[in-house]
């Protein structure tokens, strides 16, 4: 039977609508997973009778609260925050911090329930939490940004710990923002312990955290072009964004003999096709951190390369595709268009990037197809090792955890692989991934009752 006539899922799904009304994004990222784990249910009695997936499905808690701030000019300001934190049956919640003016708590109910899955499947001790706040750091001064942070963390810092919750950096929180967080969290508890990842290396950071994302995706695409003998040497590349992940992707498939074409940003996206060397991507990683510029300057710096405004980069042809910019910026006809010219592999480098109906086409037409959840994994797992060397006061190499994040980056697709290959031989990654995470998690809260 297929699963949209399976009544029992389509009686979830009616009550995940009715729970939380106005919330699609949350809304979607059940449904993505429901329609693969409702199936598995069948095998598993258990699962169902003790309501494992309606349990996950509704947050632990969702902590919302007022920040207020001061401009430069003296106004006061008011924004919202929140943390959401989804479950924890496998370690304490784990999770960015995400601050853009699109941070609704519909999104982040969406991420927590993404990260629970997308931890599980690292190997680490790490529940699902996400968090953030419709502050938008940009245009904001840097005196701004350090007292909005420091406000949000004062009301922040009660709800986490090292064991309890430990948020990391997302879409609009880098290096500077964890800074100026963890100094107030410091600051107000008197404490220094490892209740935020993503951190500079002079106090308790970890080596490779910043590439750990976009390496991650290229390395779980590399590991699923093996399973039909190909590798990246001479491939074409369409990437979209240009934050942290998206140059970091692009600097890895550089260093594996690919050739990039585009990267992009909210104004629309740059075609270079004599390729963007490593050079050119670190004019854009300079250009887009230190200058906040845009992306279509890169047309004024490097004359092969053309802009095309308020479109996203899908219909450039390419043999594989990364997106990594947000959710929802890869559609269904976006989707039809890849596999109309010839593309083998997409590896979403950021979370749920493809709706619904591109997942669709991604699975009919059975491409290699990584979701974000197993795919852009690689930057929670370096924030777990930077949760390991926190506890145990030390520093590994990079050697160290560059071999690390490749292992578990291969133990993920394994877990996928394991669970997601056909009788066909076809590897549903979507299934894989979503079976995967779900069956540790479902275990673990088999294990401690109904709590």
């Amino acid at each position: 039977m297929a699963v949209s006539d399976h009544v029992d899922f389509n009686g979830f799904m009616e009550g995940v609508k009715r729970r939380n009304p106005y919330q699609p994004e949350f809304v979607q990222a059940v449904q993505e997973v429901a329609e693969d784990i409702y199936s598995f249910l069948d095998t598993n009695e258990e699962y169902h009778s003790q309501q494992i997936l309606r349990r996950i499905a509704e947050p632990d808690r969702v902590v919302s609260f007022r920040v207020c701030w001061e401009d430069d000019n003296g106004n006061v300001r008011v924004q919202r925050g929140w943390r959401v934190q989804n479950n924890n049956a496998i370690g304490p919640y784990k999770g960015g911090l995400r601050f853009h003016p699109s941070v609704t708590e519909s999104v982040l109910k969406f991420l927590a329930f993404e990260q629970t899955f997308k931890n599980a499947l690292t190997g680490l001790p790490m529940g699902g939490g996400k968090g953030g706040s419709n502050f938008n750091p940009k245009g904001k001064s840097v005196r701004e940004i350090q007292r909005f942070c420091q406000s949000f963390m004062t009301e922040l810092y009660r709800h986490i710990g090292a064991d309890v919750d430990v948020p990391a950096g997302d879409i609009g929180v880098g290096g500077r923002e964890i800074g100026f967080m963890f100094g107030q969290y410091k600051r107000i508890t008197g404490q220094f312990t490892g209740v935020l990842t993503g951190k500079g290396l002079e106090y308790g950071g970890s080596l490779i955290r910043p590439e750990a994302t976009g390496y991650g995706a290229v390395y779980f695409l590399m590991n699923m072009l093996a399973t039909k003998g190909q590798d990246l040497v001479g491939k074409t590349a369409v990437i979209s964004g240009s934050g942290n992940v998206a140059t970091h992707a692009a600097e890895k498939i550089v260093q594996l003999g690919g050739k990039v074409l585009t990267l992009s940003d909210s104004g629309g996206f740059i075609h270079d096709p004599d390729g963007i060397s490593q050079e050119k991507i670190d004019w854009v990683k300079t250009h887009k951190t230190h200058r906040r510029g845009r992306i279509e300057d890169y047309c004024a710096e490097f004359k092969s390369a053309t802009f095309t405004a308020g479109k996203t980069p899908w219909g450039v042809p390419c043999d594989v595709a990364l997106p990594c910019a947000t959710q929802n910026e890869l559609l269904g006809d976006d989707a039809k268009e890849l596999v109309k010219n010839g593309c083998k592999a997409v590896s979403e480098g950021a979370n749920m990037p493809t709706d619904l109906a591109g997942v669709h086409v991604f699975r009919d037409a059975k491409l290699l197809y990584a979701p974000g959840k197993a795919a852009n994994a690689g930057g929670v797992a370096v924030s777990g090792l930077e949760m390991s060397q926190n506890s145990e006061r030390r520093s590994w190499k990079e050697e160290e955890l560059q071999q690390m994040l490749k292992d578990i980056m291969a133990g993920i697709h394994k877990s996928c692989e394991t669970y997601g290959r056909q009788g066909d031989g076809y590897i549903d990654y979507v299934k894989g991934a979503n079976i995967g995470g779900f069956k540790k998690v479902a275990d673990a809260m088999l294990a401690f009752g109904v709590v």
